[in-house]
């Protein structure tokens, strides 16, 4: 079982930056591939990135590339989401989650375990 916590969601002007944080409980986190993923008022939860459980391989989706960056640390059993030159559309509700050794992937049923969100709104 593995409980996802994320933070670090706020108001933010249009350009600015954010860095989410998604602490984990369990003892395996490192088997396990996270994903970040949002969800707007009226749209569906959409992918925005995944860094694999054992190669930190890493995917991005394509509106967020350049201006985003996702890390682990085992560790500290957390991933984070940097976000720079943030726009307007990036508003919405962004989730941790978690998939047991598996490839990184953008397929929101694929994971296994899910945060309760961290709501990012940015100001134009």
């Amino acid at each position: 079982q593995v409980q996802l916590v994320e933070s670090g969601g706020g108001l933010v002007q249009a350009g600015g930056s954010l860095r989410l944080s998604c602490a984990a409980s369990g003892r395996t986190f490192s088997s396990y591939t996270m994903g970040w993923f949002r969800q707007a008022p009226g749209k569906e939860r959409e992918f925005v990135a995944v860094i694999n459980w054992f190669d930190a391989n890493i995917k991005y989706a394509d509106s967020v590339k350049g201006r985003f960056t996702i890390s682990r640390d085992n560790a500290k059993k957390t991933v984070y989401l940097q976000m720079i030159s943030l726009k307007p559309e990036d508003t919405a509700v962004y989730y941790c989650a978690a998939a047991y050794r598996t490839w990184p992937s953008p397929d929101v049923d694929l994971y296994d375990y899910w945060g309760q969100g961290t709501q990012v709104t940015v100001s134009s």
